[in-house]
């Protein structure tokens, strides 16, 4: 019987799941790739070999209702420049699309796209329209394609609440849109960037933009959720000077640090230990050095030239701390967390994976061959 390289992969990263990392903490096989271009003539079998590396798609998403959670943060008529957004602080459309495909080419049944767009309620197609994105792109994608904003109670009747394992950093349970819930496979597809509160923003600092605006934004409800987001979470998640709508779970130690370097690497720890994410893929072909948004200032353009992907976010994270020049055992005090907590080791803490890049297996591009100095670029 013969056994090939993907057979072997597929069954080695399976149990690697359940291998102890630091403190515990389990281990997968992270893959890179280089990529210089988002051209889906050659990102399409960039992106396969990406997958082989991790054992293929086709035992993550066959015959599965699969949720991806892109980045498009800030509003569409932010821009670095005359950057497009997508070579800047968005997940690129181009990578969007080809992960579609290559998902319903593997048998996925239904392939929802998620996110939470800056303050409003409108429909994410709409939201992609300002950023002159094409939704229909996607749709012609997939056999099944669905899009949900989820920074609201959307197509359904109630949230969906999410307990956070060993009682969490900040909250023990958080609130989210039921297509967090409703998915057999949660994907998280991320940006490449440094961050300014969490030092790094990669697959899981990509999932704070799950939490719902109407619940945990500045404009949320008293005692129940607002009827429609507005604003962003700076009030509550950042600042802590108030609490969720009451109908939610409230914080845990309300005379906790009420700094936003303390409290969103916490936040962001808890959401992937909660919703854990099946499948972590960062887009570093094009990005911006500096920050995560055009808001920050100094921000430039930096092509890193790579893709990684995961099932393990945060050995995934690890690997893309490290691609750009930092050590992911740092913690607060050293580079990328200067000024604040490290997500990693607060997710490692929760038992979601290990940042030990000596117990890593990396597929691919190697990381002494893919890093980039991102600070210096």
């Amino acid at each position: 019987m013969s056994f090939s390289r993907r057979d072997f992969l597929a069954s080695t990263a399976a149990a690697a799941m359940f291998a102890p990392g630091a403190k515990g903490a389990p281990v997968a096989t992270v893959s890179m790739a280089r990529a210089r271009t988002y051209n889906p003539v050659g990102l399409t079998p960039t992106m396969e070999r990406l997958f082989d590396g991790i054992g293929g798609l086709g035992r993550i998403v066959k015959n599965k209702t699969v949720a991806i959670k892109v980045n498009l943060t800030g509003a569409p008529n932010l821009r670095m420049g005359h950057y497009p957004l997508g070579w800047a602080q968005w997940t690129h459309p181009t990578v969007l699309g080809v992960v579609v495909s290559l998902m319903d080419k593997a048998g996925a049944k239904r392939i929802r796209i998620l996110e939470s767009p800056w303050s409003t309620a409108d429909p994410l197609e709409e939201y992609m329209l300002e950023g002159n994105w094409e939704p229909m792109d996607f749709v012609r994608a997939g056999a099944k394609v669905e899009f949900e904003n989820t920074n609201y109670l959307g197509n359904a009747k109630k949230y969906s609440r999410f307990a956070v394992p060993k009682g969490g950093h900040l909250f023990t349970h958080y609130d989210l849109n039921h297509s967090y819930e409703d998915c057999d496979v949660f994907c998280s597809l991320a940006k490449l960037k440094e961050h300014a509160t969490a030092g790094v923003t990669l697959s899981m600092k990509n999932c704070f933009g799950m939490t719902p605006c109407t619940i945990y934004g500045d404009g949320a409800g008293v005692d129940e959720p607002s009827v429609v987001p507005k604003g962003g979470r700076g009030t509550i998640f950042h600042a802590g000077k108030r609490g969720p709508a009451k109908s939610s779970v409230q914080e845990k130690n309300p005379g906790s640090p009420r700094d936003d370097k303390y409290r969103i690497p916490r936040a962001v720890a808890d959401l992937v230990a909660a919703r854990p994410i099946d499948l972590a893929i960062v887009d570093g072909i094009e990005s911006m050095a500096g920050g995560e948004g055009p808001w920050i200032k100094g921000v430039r353009h930096c092509s890193p030239g790579v893709l990684i992907a995961g099932t393990n976010c945060v050995n995934t994270d690890a690997v893309g701390t490290a691609v750009m020049g930092f050590d992911p055992m740092a913690d607060r005090g050293r580079a990328p967390f200067e000024i604040c907590d490290s997500t990693l080791r607060l997710a490692e803490e929760l038992g979601v994976g290990s940042r030990d890049l000596s117990r890593i297996e990396v597929a691919g591009l190697q990381i002494a061959d893919a890093r980039f100095e991102i600070r210096k670029s």
